[in-house]
Parts: structure tokens; C-alpha cells; sequence
């Protein structure tokens, strides 16, 4: 049984900002999504969380470990760092999904993403130690097969880009609506689920879906923990097993 835990990041009033008092040069607006990305990424890691930027202005975070108060120091940094605010809800549950339904919902009640009055809101319940159990977290990490031999070598890299793509597109949405996991693209051909109690036949399900959908063939090493960062590198172990084994679904126990 997994409890995932997961923070919704909200920039504070972001698309107004972007345009006053008249509009920011989109490079500038890039790099600074960017290294805000790369400080959350780590202030988050630093506490064995995972951070995905999703759209950049909004980001999704695994805090599997994290309480409130680790949550009010991460937006605090934030705010004594940069320009804008950010605002903070944590939730949980046994999906991924409806973690994050929870999450979005708290923020959503607290006023708009554009409104000029709600500032560094922080809503809702980490999961308190005595409840944590190493199956909390289950990390799925997809990987494309033969990519580099199919697509990287063969195709210009938007071609390629295309590919992996149509492949992400595939996988996301058919995680999301079979199972109720969240699929990030985190680079190159990989991609990282955060998933609810899957086992092998699941996994294999996935794999021949994606496969048959839009002929994307993927491998998926599977790893649970207590918090993201040890779930994924179990799920990175059982990857490189189904490297070195040949086969398409391995699951870390």
C-alpha cells in the first residue's frame, strides 16, 4: 500500500507579474524558471524529495519526509532569493493522483494563481513520522529501448524529440487515467512515475500499451521506499537490471 505524499508549487500572481510594468523578455523569464527549478530541485533533494517542473510556473513535488516546517523554510528561501512568491500545498494518498487533486484544491481555495493579494499560502498535512512505512513510495523509471540506436543516431534531434515525445504523451496520459500515477519527462528518453501499488503485470500492461499506441518501446525498473530518493534509486538499480538482463519490467524488492 502506498501513501504518497505531494506538495503543489504555485508561483504567487506569475502571469500578471511577467507583463508589469510592461512585458519581460522571455529569456530572462526562461532563466530564471530555470535555476528556480535547480534551487527547488535541490532544497527539495537535500530532504530526499523529488521536484518536477511540470509547467514551470506551477511544479509538482514528491515531500514523502518533508514536515510543514521543512515546507515554510524551502518557501522562505525562495522568497528572500527571487522576485516572485511562491505558495505551498501539501496532501495525501494512496494515488498519486488524487494526492495532488487534494493538494491543487486547498491551493485553488485559497484564491486565483493571478490574484495580487494571496502571497506564500502553505496549506495542508505531512504524513507524521509515526505513520511512514518504506512502501510509502513507489517510483517507476521508464526508459526508451534502443534509443540512442532508433532515434538519436538516425533522426535530427527534433525528429527525435517528436518521438520520445509521442512516447511521453502516451505513457502520461495512459498512467494517469489506468492508474492514477504521475509520468514526468526528466530527460533524454527517461521518464519517472510516481505510482500507487502496481505490480509486474501492471508494468508489463503499460509497456505493451505505449508499444501498440504509438510504437514506442519501453523498459521500466520499479523500487519503493519510505521517501522518493530512496524509491528512485531502487527503481534505478531494477532499470539497469532490465538492461543487463534483456527484459522489460524488473521490480526492486
Amino acid at each position: 500500500m502506498t501513501n504518497t505524499q505531494v506538495t503543489h508549487i504555485q508561483i504567487d500572481n506569475y502571469g500578471p507579474w511577467t507583463v508589469t510594468p510592461e512585458p519581460r523578455r522571455e529569456v530572462d523569464l526562461q532563466t530564471m524558471q530555470s535555476r528556480l527549478y535547480a534551487d527547488l530541485s535541490q532544497l527539495v533533494g537535500n530532504r530526499d524529495g523529488y521536484v518536477f517542473f511540470s509547467r514551470f510556473d506551477n511544479m509538482i513535488a514528491i515531500t514523502n519526509g518533508l514536515s510543514m516546517d521543512d515546507h515554510a523554510l524551502i518557501q522562505e528561501s525562495v522568497g528572500n532569493r527571487y522576485p516572485v512568491t511562491m505558495s505551498l500545498s501539501v496532501a495525501t494518498g494512496r494515488s498519486p493522483v488524487n494526492a495532488l487533486g487534494t493538494a491543487t484544491e486547498q491551493l485553488q481555495d485559497a484564491g486565483s494563481a493571478q490574484d495580487e493579494h494571496r502571497r506564500e499560502i502553505l496549506r495542508g498535512r505531512a504524513i507524521e513520522e509515526q505513520f511512514r512505512s518504506p512502501e510509502d513510495v513507489q517510483i517507476a523509471h521508464f526508459d526508451v529501448n534502443e534509443a540512442t540506436e532508433k532515434y538519436t543516431d538516425q533522426l535530427n534531434e527534433f525528429d527525435t524529440f517528436i518521438e520520445i515525445e509521442q512516447g511521453y504523451a502516451e505513457l502520461m496520459q495512459h498512467m494517469r487515467e489506468a492508474h492514477g500515477a504521475l509520468s514526468f519527462f526528466v530527460g533524454g528518453d527517461n521518464v519517472i512515475a510516481i505510482c500507487p501499488a502496481m505490480d509486474a503485470e501492471d508494468y508489463r500492461a503499460v509497456v505493451d500499451h505505449v508499444s501498440e499506441a504509438v510504437d514506442v518501446d519501453l523498459k521500466v525498473g520499479v523500487g519503493r521506499g519510505e521517501t522518493a530518493s530512496d524509491a528512485g534509486m531502487d527503481a534505478k538499480h531494477a532499470l539497469e537490471a532490465c538492461r543487463a538482463a534483456g527484459t522489460d519490467v524488473e521490480i526492486d524488492d
